[in-house]
């Protein structure tokens, strides 16, 4: 343990950035980082609602803790500072009207008006000291917490059979996706699923209410109230200057080109933003979960995603003409258009599953290719992909190994289960 402490201390000095956020590759050495422990949100999982909370197991909420334990103090034996969400969101309700009025929001959208039960809900999460509070939210509220005395109308004696007042918000674990860092701000997403809807309000009002970012001059590049989805999952800050977006069964073109807009808009720096479609299936379920980065000019990738002669659909958005228009250009090769937009004479794709018929799509459903990077050449991944992992290796990346057995279940790796905040900037 003298070694974590001794690592976690030597970082505190470079996390002290003009900017609490500051991400503009997806190598850069990693500083901070936000995870959320998995908790209760898990063990409310049945099999009848496994579709409807976007889960396709139950995980055993003892092992994938111990699991999820074990992926942070790697991470903090690395020197990288560990935020958890759930201390955050506690430290940001520290004043009673802000947490008044975040319970409201939440009420509003749970849609708990539905079955006429917003107010009972409401004086109920008031009750509890704000570390149980949002652990209630969090993990949901089941209708038989309430007592039948506070029922007062018939529509809310009436069983439904359906059990929780409040979902359940299993997929907290996967901090990635309700916002995104990139450069000095973030976009804070609309997700695709009602199921994870609410999620990015925490973030909302992490970035607004949190002493750490309040009052900082954050960029909020894309807001969770824009009309079309978009996940984090399918953000790739590639480097300074170009980020890559997923089309997916998650994100949609529209709010990639509004994202563009508005980076384009208000800041120098990017300059290209790089749309790469993806096919809309489960397994692929984000760009990061078929393609991620790990070196300067190397990345994992699912070959499942590439056509006939690596044929796709690719579109590369640069500034326009003016503020509500983006010029774009049409490409159909992976490989040619990362060495195009990031100025390489050669890259290397590293195929999941050494591209084995059997093997890829094995290791790619339980996440080979989507790696946590936490320096140039360094990557974090599943103990359970094997073979992607020795060939990783091979290709000269430093792999770390966590714990799986569990964690996998909910079908994400290292990157959806992390939000980095802060990274060193490469050098040039």
């Amino acid at each position: 343990m003298s070694g974590i402490l001794v690592n976690a201390k030597q970082a505190e000095p470079q996390n002290q950035l003009k900017h609490p956020i500051h991400v503009t590759s997806e190598i850069g050495t990693l500083r901070t980082i936000v995870l959320k422990r998995p908790g209760k949100e898990v063990e409310n999982l049945t099999p009848e609602y496994l579709q409807r909370l976007l889960f396709d197991d139950i995980p055993y909420l003892p092992i994938i803790q111990r699991e999820h334990d074990y992926f942070a103090e790697t991470l903090k034996n690395r020197g990288i500072e560990v935020l958890y969400l759930e201390k955050l969101v506690v430290e940001t309700l520290s004043k009673p009207e802000i947490k008044k009025q975040f319970v409201d929001d939440i009420l509003r959208e749970s849609k708990a008006n539905v079955n006429g039960a917003a107010n009972v809900l409401r004086d109920y999460l008031l009750s509890f000291p704000t570390p149980e509070m949002v652990d209630k939210v969090m993990s949901g509220v089941l209708k038989r917490e309430i007592e039948p005395s506070k029922k007062t109308h018939l529509y809310e004696l009436m069983d439904d059979h359906y059990p929780f007042y409040l979902d359940p918000m299993p997929n907290l674990y996967f901090t990635r996706d309700p916002a995104a860092s990139i450069g000095n701000g973030l976009s804070i997403n609309r997700m695709r699923e009602p199921a994870r809807r609410r999620e990015s309000l925490f973030m909302q009002y992490i970035i607004k209410h949190h002493p750490r970012f309040a009052g900082h001059d954050l960029d909020i590049w894309l807001d969770r109230d824009y009309g079309f989805p978009i996940e984090g999952g399918d953000e790739l800050v590639l480097s300074e200057e170009v980020i890559a977006i997923g089309v997916s069964a998650r994100t949609s073109a529209r709010a990639i080109e509004k994202l563009a807009l508005n980076l384009f808009k208000k800041q120098d720096s990017i300059k290209k933003v790089v749309a790469v479609e993806i096919p809309k299936r489960r397994a692929f379920m984000h760009l990061d979960t078929v393609f991620t980065m790990v070196d300067y000019d190397k990345f994992t990738i699912h070959p499942a995603i590439q056509g006939p002669k690596d044929f796709m659909n690719i579109y590369i958005l640069e500034k326009g003409p003016d503020e509500e228009h983006v010029n774009i250009s049409h490409r159909t090769n992976l490989k040619e258009t990362l060495q195009e937009v990031l100025g390489l004479d050669e890259i290397v794709l590293i195929p999941c599953g050494g591209g084995d018929e059997i093997a890829a799509s094995r290791e790619q459903w339980n996440d080979g290719s989507n790696t946590l990077a936490i320096a140039p050449g360094v990557a974090v991944t599943y103990d359970r992909n094997y073979v992607s992992n020795e060939l990783l290796r091979s290709h000269g990346i430093e792999v770390i190994e966590v714990l799986s057995s569990e964690l996998s279940r909910g079908r994400g790796g290292p990157r959806c289960m992390s939000m980095p905040i802060v990274r060193e900037d490469l050098k040039k």
